[in-house]
Order: C-alpha cells, then sequence, then structure tokens
C-alpha cells in the first residue's frame, strides 16, 4: 500500500478541547468520564461529556444546527486546523480535496428533540431538519461545506468502526486519482437513544469503565470529534496499512474466538508489509464488556503472542461510538510522537484469563508504529497501523 503523510490532526473529548488537553490527560492518567446526568437520562452511569456545547451554530452555519454539528465546529476550531485546511484547498482546488467523516448516530439528539416538543398529534417542529442534522451523511456535507470544499464527501456509519474505515476509503481514493488529498474524521456525541440503548443490551456499566479488568461490567459512554489531514507527501506521521473484516457472527455480540477482529489485523498487516513483531504498542478496542475484551484478546495473542504491550484508552473518553477510532488514532498518533504507550486506565485487576500484555502503568519508550483496533457491531472491523515518518 502507498503510505499518506498525516500533516495534521486535532481531537476534542471529554478530556477537553485540542491534542494538548488530549496529551495531558494521557500523561497524567486523568480520565474525563464522570459519573452525571446528561439530559432527561437517570441511568446510574458515567459519561463522557465535551464542554461548551451549549451555543447554537449561527450565521451560514444555522441550518446545520444540532449538538453533533456543534461538535463538529468546535473540534474544526482546535489546532489550527482551520487554517490548515485552507492552506489545503489552495494547494490542490477545491474539487481535489475529499472529505470522508464516521458517525453512528449523527444528530439523532435534535430528533429526540423534536419528539419531544411535537406532542400527541400534532407535526414536528419547523426548526427541525432532517437532512441536516440526524441524516449520516450530516456531519460529512456539513464539514465540507464548513470548509469551503467541493470535492467528494462521504460518511460512513458502520457502528464502532466508522471513523477508522474512512482511513482506508481516503487512501483508496487518493490512490485512484478521485481526490488529491482528504480530510477524515469522525464524529458522534451524546444522545437518549444511545444511552438507553446500549442499557437495554445491558452494556452499560453503573460504575467508571473498566477494560481488561476481572470485574469489568460493561462500557461508559461518551462523545467526540477528531480530523486529519492526509497526503501523499509531507511532514507528519504516516498512515501505513489498514484491514477491514465483516464476520457477521451476531448482531451485537464479537466472533467468540476473535476471528473477524484477527483478519483486519492481518490485513492492516499484509498492507503495511509488517511482520506483527514490528507492532511497538497496540490501541485495544477494549470496550470493558466481557465478550468484547475476551474476543479481541484471543486475536491480539494469535498474532503477537503475550508481549507486545497493549492497552485500551477507553477509560479516558468512555466509548465515543462512530468517533472512537479517530479519538484513538490521535491517540496512537501521540504515543509515536511523544514516544510513550498509555496504561489501561480505571484497570485495577487484570483478568486472569487475559493473556496479552495489557499495560497496568504507562511505558516511557519510542514508539514507530502503532496498530489500532476498532470493532463494530455486526462483526464490522478495521485496523489501522500509524508509524513515525521515515
Amino acid at each position: 500500500m502507498t503510505p499518506l503523510s498525516v500533516t495534521r490532526y486535532t481531537l476534542t473529548s471529554a478530556l477537553g478541547h485540542g491534542v494538548a488537553a488530549q496529551l495531558a490527560a494521557l500523561r497524567g492518567g486523568r480520565t474525563g468520564l464522570q459519573q452525571k446526568r446528561f439530559e432527561t437520562c437517570d441511568l446510574p452511569c458515567f459519561i463522557g461529556e465535551v464542554s461548551s456545547l451549549d451555543s447554537p451554530l449561527t450565521g451560514a452555519r444555522a441550518q446545520w444546527d444540532c449538538r453533533n454539528n456543534r461538535l463538529a465546529w468546535l473540534a474544526l476550531q482546535q489546532d489550527a486546523f482551520l487554517d490548515a485546511a485552507i492552506a489545503l484547498r489552495s494547494r490542490y482546488g477545491a474539487a481535489r480535496v475529499g472529505v470522508f467523516i464516521g458517525t453512528s448516530t449523527a444528530g439523532v439528539h435534535s430528533t429526540e428533540l423534536a419528539y419531544r416538543e411535537r406532542g400527541a398529534d400534532a407535526p414536528l417542529p419547523s426548526w427541525f431538519h432532517y437532512r441536516t442534522t440526524q441524516n449520516c451523511f450530516s456531519p460529512a456535507d456539513f464539514v465540507r461545506e464548513a470548509l469551503d470544499l467541493s470535492g467528494p464527501a462521504i460518511a460512513i456509519a458502520t457502528a464502532c468502526s466508522s471513523s477508522a474505515k474512512v482511513f482506508g476509503s481516503a487512501q483508496r481514493a487518493i490512490v485512484a486519482g478521485v481526490c488529491d488529498a482528504a480530510i477524515v474524521g469522525g464524529v458522534d456525541s451524546l444522545c437518549l437513544t444511545t444511552l438507553y440503548g446500549f442499557n437495554s443490551l445491558q452494556l452499560i456499566s453503573p460504575e467508571i469503565c473498566r477494560p481488561a479488568d476481572a470485574n469489568r461490567r460493561g462500557i461508559s459512554i461518551g462523545e467526540a470529534a477528531g480530523f486529519a489531514i492526509l497526503e501523499k507527501s509531507g511532514e507528519g506521521p504516516r498512515l501505513l496499512g489498514y484491514g477491514e473484516s465483516s464476520d457477521a457472527h451476531h448482531m451485537s455480540a464479537p466472533h467468540p474466538e476473535g476471528e473477524g477482529a484477527a483478519a483486519a489485523m492481518r490485513g492492516a498487516l499484509a498492507r503495511a508489509n509488517l511482520a506483527a513483531e514490528q507492532i511497538d504498542y497496540v490501541n485495544l478496542h477494549g470496550t470493558a464488556t466481557p465478550a468484547n475484551d475476551a474476543a479481541e484478546d484471543k486475536a491480539i495473542v494469535s498474532l503477537f503472542g503475550t508481549s507486545t504491550p497493549c492497552s485500551s484508552t477507553k477509560g479516558w473518553t468512555g466509548h465515543t461510538l462512530g468517533a472512537a477510532a479517530i479519538s484513538e488514532a490521535v491517540f496512537s498518533l501521540l504515543c509515536i510522537e511523544h514516544g510513550f504507550a498509555p496504561q489501561s486506565l480505571n484497570t485495577q485487576t487484570l483478568d486472569p484469563s487475559l493473556r496479552a500484555n495489557v499495560l497496568m502503568q504507562p511505558l516511557q519508550k519510542r514508539v514507530d508504529r502503532v496498530l489500532s483496533n476498532s470493532f463494530g457491531f455486526g462483526g464490522n472491523n478495521c485496523s489501522l497501523i500509524f508509524g513515525r515518518a521515515a
């Protein structure tokens, strides 16, 4: 595979706005999860809520106003990303920059608010516009409009693997000549549908999520938005490979032997032309559900054995669903640029049935290559490999 340079990236999550806030929290072992209510949700759980999302979008962006697009706009304003996008447009032309955005629920929260206001037999309120809010294409369309681009725009909604698969889609589009550069990313915001929906599946933990812990009880849900610029050349770390699989084992449970997960990782290693022992750190999907952690562990051990350092970072942000992969891609890039591998935060007693080398303490070391996993409902899996620039 032709590697692509990651020339700029940004992330906004419950840890704060921009990459400096993410790095400080990772270094300091500070979680962004809090035990609090979201909206009218009265579930006893921890959530990863982003601050400063109360102000509506105005002006030309007003038609896109919803929590999800507010979060996307907040993230785009960090780390001089808007300036980088302007320079990208100038360099290649607005029609030659692609936009590839992953999401899961998009702006479903706006629909929840609309139905709350609707009444028994009344129409939906006039302010509600499905196309620019809940529609899964909304975040991709919003980002393209906000950055004044006119190239291809694609939204991918494959649950938790959504914002990993955008990297593969962008790489293929660039190699095929559909575009010369790409803005990839993901955004997913808190809503009642996901909180109550995951709770109905008995996956929401009443305690803070503890990936790989012997007493783990499930996930904590968060929200996040992140973006990266991919180019054929330029300074910065590189996307070396990606692997995708769809095991279709079960609607909401992973294959118990981790077959789909292993296939995605093998595909990423093959595209990157790397052996498993050349990976310095694995960022686990690591949701803290018993079934997911166990299946991923089997897949990891089958490929990497029991020595490669690995950990889940969902103890910091919670599971940000459609934005999980871009969040963890950014964490992977930070590991490469700053020479460390984070511990599995909140994990107190490692599950003795798990055999992978899950880090209980942060590891300070040179990191040249990271593999990051994102596995979605229905067995829709994607693994990414990032590496230090040559």
